[in-house]
């Protein structure tokens, strides 16, 4: 009897594992990365033609998180390389998440819970992810560089040359896709600066200082205390503009950016936010920090869901990028789209028609079409990147 029971039990766990591992990471992400369903808006010939010539540039997915091939067109979630394809993008930047809290808000957050954990076990990840904020960005940058060697039109980006040799090809064989990794949040250092370079050995270009919740380098607009740099963040951010790794103040609490802004040397980027003056958010820049964004160079990448724009119509996202453009100028509108980063959109990444035909229907010219949806994002990791050969700090 006892045997049985045993048995019993032993196929019961057996068969609740399987229910966990084979189900469980992917409804998690179906229930996270949604498409709402909405109506879409319509998109004229005009846009449909114009939107073939664009230089299209993205500052932002979290795809790397999720248990997908990126070369195999999904049946969830946001983003991949044939949907990429078929909107035509020309360089998408690729995010790590390493840690997010449990019951995380955009409002306060603490440091001593994390969701990842469960879903780097859960997706059957490499052990050696499961207690390692820095393993876990290293398994992105191998991910990434694993379907860029099975692509042979996904390019990896790591220095200007690269841009110059997407775009050149581009321009021959029209569908060629750069990937350009990054980091949301720098926890995964785990406290040592010289982590960074580790990452960027592994191809990291860029990153933001904080997530969720407060780190020893920053304060999050999420986190407990909400501060500015901390020394070690400061000098984080020296390291990152002499290796050629972008700054990235998304997530910053308004005393970080602050703090960023008046000490930055090279162009600031915010991957993936919106605007208070059009959606009064805490995560989204003020007037003063658009500037303050402006006045370093840098670009500020406009998403597409609720907490962005207080919308999914891409009418909205529309309406903070041509804020932007009258506060600052076009020259400092980006994209920045946050798919597969647990958000609901109305439209994924093969149907971005959408932010060009709502771009128009703003009364949009055709060169600031061009400069909002890649053209600046071009310019400014370019500038941003450190040459090959350049080996000064």
């Amino acid at each position: 009897m006892i045997r049985k029971i045993l048995v019993g039990l032993a196929l019961l766990i057996v068969f609740a594992a399987t229910i966990f591992f084979v189900f469980a990471p992917k409804w998690a992400e179906e229930s996270m990365n949604r498409i709402d369903g909405e109506p879409l808006i319509e998109v004229s010939a005009e846009a449909e033609a114009l939107h073939k010539t664009l230089t299209i540039v993205d500052l932002h997915s979290d795809t790397l998180m999720w248990d997908r091939d990126l070369n195999v067109r999904g049946t969830r979630g946001h983003m991949d390389m044939p949907r990429l394809r078929d909107g035509n993008v020309a360089l998408q930047v690729f995010s790590s998440v390493t840690k997010t809290p449990k019951g995380q808000n955009y409002d306060s957050n603490g440091a001593d819970s994390d969701n990842i954990t469960l879903l780097a076990i859960g997706q059957l990840q490499p052990i050696r992810t499961w207690n390692s904020l820095l393993q876990r960005s290293l398994y992105h940058a191998q991910k990434l560089e694993q379907a860029a060697g099975e692509a042979s039109d996904l390019q990896l980006i790591r220095a200007p040359q690269d841009i110059d040799g997407l775009l050149a090809r581009r321009k021959v064989k029209g569908n060629s896709t750069g990937a350009l990794f990054s980091a949301e949040g720098l926890q995964s250092l785990e406290g040592d600066l010289d982590n960074l370079d580790v990452l960027y050995d592994a191809g990291m270009r860029m990153a933001g200082l904080t997530h969720f919740f407060d780190t020893d380098l920053a304060g999050s607009m999420h986190g407990l205390e909400k501060g500015g740099l901390t020394e070690k963040g400061r000098n984080a951010v020296m390291r990152m503009e002499d290796m050629g790794m972008i700054v990235d103040i998304a997530h910053c609490s308004h005393k970080c950016v602050a703090d960023i802004l008046s000490m930055a040397r090279r162009p600031v980027v915010s991957s993936h936010g919106g605007v208070q003056a059009t959606c009064e958010v805490n995560r989204n820049l003020t007037d003063d920090e658009i500037r303050g964004v402006a006045k370093t160079g840098g670009i500020i990448g406009v998403g597409y869901w609720e907490g962005a724009v207080c919308s999914t119509d891409p009418r909205a996202t529309a309406k903070a990028m041509k804020h932007i453009r009258d506060l600052v100028g076009i020259e400092h509108v980006a994209l920045g789209s946050d798919y597969d980063g647990a958000t609901t959109v109305r439209f994924d990444t093969s149907q971005l028609t959408q932010v060009t035909q709502a771009l128009m229907d703003e009364g949009f010219s055709e060169d600031e079409i061009r400069a909002a949806m890649g053209g600046n994002a071009i310019r400014v990791l370019s500038e941003g990147l450190k040459p090959l050969g350049d080996t000064a700090q």
